[in-house]
């Protein structure tokens, strides 16, 4: 019975810990908007705590534009392209029972001792906007979440690869 118990807690912690391993991707567009009346684009802003990781930003979401049509301009591109970069530190609590205490008794669960850790998880999160150029209006948002490693050369692989999947539908088809 206690093996049965051990496979359970094992599992659980499993599948918690894989919550935190991929990235959450999102993302939502304005259904009125026409998107094949955009072909070329102008960087608004890029913003994300240091200009190396802004110069990644921007040669990936440049890259996985191109692949879809759009050309970058330096002033006047039919859409404005802004993206926003934080980091932030994620606090998750792991409890670890270490026995059950040869089973459930009338006053709990008998003599069974348990162990709870704080991790902290550093969290990235990249917000890109696409404006229309000429009413300043929002008309696409993709948003990015995912784990940071303390390898930057890894997290560089990690943007590029969540980068392609946000860009994967775009533009939206009607």
């Amino acid at each position: 019975m206690k093996k049965v118990y051990w496979l359970a807690l094992v599992g659980l912690l499993l599948f918690g810990s894989f919550r935190v391993l991929g990235a959450q991707i999102t993302t939502d567009y304005d259904h009125s908007t026409n998107f094949s009346q955009y072909k070329t684009y102008s960087w608004l802003k890029v913003q994300a705590g240091d200009s190396l990781w802004e110069d990644r930003i921007k040669q990936d979401v440049d890259a996985q534009l191109a692949a879809k049509g759009w050309t970058r301009v330096d002033a006047n591109g039919s859409a404005t392209i802004a993206a926003f970069q934080s980091t932030q530190d994620q606090q998750t609590l792991d409890t670890f029972y270490d026995g059950f205490g040869g089973g459930w008794r009338w006053r709990g669960m008998g003599e069974s001792m348990s162990t709870t850790t704080t991790e902290i998880t550093r969290i990235g999160t990249l917000v890109v906007d696409v404006f229309d150029a000429q009413t300043q209006k929002l008309i696409w948002r993709g948003k990015q979440s995912d784990a940071l490693s303390g390898n930057p050369q890894k997290n560089a692989e990690k943007l590029n690869k969540d980068l392609g999947s946000m860009f994967k539908h775009f533009p939206p088809s009607h």
